[in-house]
């Protein structure tokens, strides 16, 4: 790392324009006159001076070795100021930091230090025990830093990232979750690196609750397919029935997460089992067109799916305005979801929303909890968010259904 700015105002460049001597008032300290120096103690620092400036600077800090040790310049703090600015300047340039850092935290507490110097010097000082590895310490000048509103975005992230590598996981979600939080309430997108130390410190910490809620958040604002696939295989693992696990394939194709062959198959078929061959012959056509079907005789199983898929949805076309109209008769409302399915899975969402909420009114439902995340789907699909969000919010009483109505609206959101 190199340690911009740390010597931009001090050692050599605050003492000398010129080469002017080091016993001469410079402007970096014109507005609080230096001490007086001995002559002797002047003549040894002049001596250091020049030998850095001439680049040997091992002779340097061996000069000053020799006038840090001197009992004139142990009780005159100009002195000191002086000696340990020409030593940030040599342990810059040597790259020895463990050195470097004490003179820079001793320079922080003298009365001419400027405000700019103050700024720079605390930055660099995170900076540095960041990369000698001393969290500790570059977490307590990273949080000065931000108090006093330096360098915020840089800091931010070195503070995060220490606590982090210092092993203390509750700490950092508590510092990540802080920004991730303030970034919302500001209406600013959240940083990734933010979400991904949260997401990292809760599998740490192995709490399920805390890595559910960090990878919401994530598929929120960085809808991945990694973090898709966690959050569905924990609702896959819920699922007992074959209407749920219909709707679980519905939100994972919708969200690309899809990629084993079976999965496509066992999900077309689910679809043709449940009144929907269009839906059946999307997801098929998607899967050849992309070729997930590497193996020949599975690759020939989906094309006769397709096949069947694509003759039944013909004829149900011809059919269904009908078929409509018969629903619209019936006093309670399956007949209804089942019509809106068809048109769900034609891509006819008008029509769709229509028989969802036509059903939905009418009640005496097998699934009122499934009739409602459909008219969500349909809605959302449509364009119309805030309406699809509210019949995500309306699925209760069924655990898995509830769960990916929760997924659907995060789905929204990052649509959003």
């Amino acid at each position: 790392m190199k340690l911009k700015g740390i010597v931009a105002s001090a050692a050599l460049g605050a003492m000398l324009v010129c080469g002017m001597s080091v016993l001469r008032v410079t402007p970096a300290f014109a507005a609080t006159p230096p001490q007086k120096l001995s002559r002797d103690v002047a003549l040894k620092l002049q001596a250091a001076q020049k030998a850095l400036q001439k680049g040997d600077v091992a002779a340097g800090l061996s000069q000053l070795d020799k006038v840090a040790s001197m009992p004139d310049a142990q009780k005159n703090p100009y002195a000191m100021h002086v000696i340990n600015q020409l030593y940030v300047f040599g342990y810059e340039k040597t790259h020895d930091y463990a050195k470097l850092a004490p003179k820079l935290e001793a320079l922080l507490h003298d009365p001419w230090v400027t405000a700019q110097e103050t700024k720079s010097w605390t930055v660099s000082l995170a900076q540095l025990y960041y990369q000698m590895h001393n969290y500790p310490k570059a977490i307590e000048y990273g949080n000065e830093a931000l108090q006093k509103g330096y360098d915020g975005a840089a800091m931010q992230t070195l503070v995060g990232q220490a606590y982090y590598l210092q092993g203390n996981w509750r700490q950092t979600i508590s510092f990540e979750q802080g920004l991730v939080n303030a970034a919302i309430k500001a209406g600013q997108k959240p940083s990734k690196q933010a979400l991904e130390l949260v997401q990292s410190s809760c599998m740490k910490l192995h709490d399920q609750g805390c890595l559910l809620n960090a990878l919401e958040q994530l598929v929120v604002y960085y809808p991945q397919r990694q973090y898709w696939q966690y959050l569905l295989f924990q609702t896959f693992k819920s699922i007992k029935s074959d209407a749920n696990l219909l709707e679980a394939y519905r939100l994972a194709f919708a969200v690309g997460v899809m990629q084993q062959p079976h999965e496509f198959t066992d999900y077309a078929d689910l679809a043709l089992e449940a009144g929907s061959p269009g839906e059946a012959e999307q997801v098929l056509t998607t899967a050849l067109k992309n070729n997930v079907y590497t193996n020949a005789n599975e690759k020939a199983k989906a094309e006769r799916h397709l096949h069947d898929a694509e003759v039944r949805a013909a004829s149900d076309q011809k059919t269904l305005a009908h078929t409509a109209e018969l629903a619209a008769k019936q006093p309670t409302g399956n007949s209804d979801i089942r019509v809106g399915l068809a048109y769900l899975g034609y891509q006819k969402y008008p029509e769709a929303i229509h028989e969802f909420t036509l059903g939905i009114a009418k009640g005496g439902l097998t699934s009122p909890a499934e009739a409602h995340l459909l008219l969500g789907i349909a809605q959302l699909k449509a364009g119309n968010t805030a309406a699809a969000l509210n019949a995500f919010n309306s699925v209760k009483g069924e655990p898995t259904l509830q769960r990916l109505a929760q997924l659907w609206t995060l789905k929204a959101k990052s649509m959003g």
